[in-house]
């Protein structure tokens, strides 16, 4: 829907994104948060004694790779044209 301005232009009222950028928005968001959720944890009960686990596939490989392709699906989610069929 287009609305005219007082110089005489139009401008565009509806949103920026369509829905399908808004979904992928959104699982680039769902990626990203399950990587920093396998990245968390793992502490050790006491202070004074080192936990290996901080050093597992999970948190050193599987996490950071989930967070770079969340990225990379947010960056798509903001390039893709919704009106393209």
């Amino acid at each position: 829907m287009k609305e005219n301005n007082k110089r005489g232009g139009s401008f565009n009222t509806g949103f920026v994104f369509g829905k399908k950028n808004y979904i992928f928005m959104f699982i680039g968001m769902a990626v990203i948060a399950l990587g920093f959720i396998l990245m968390s944890g793992g502490g050790s009960e006491d202070p004074n004694e080192f936990n290996d686990a901080i050093y597992n596939f999970q948190r050193i490989r599987l996490a950071p790779t989930l967070v770079l392709i969340g990225f990379a699906i947010e960056v798509y989610a903001i390039l893709l044209n919704p009106n393209k069929k």
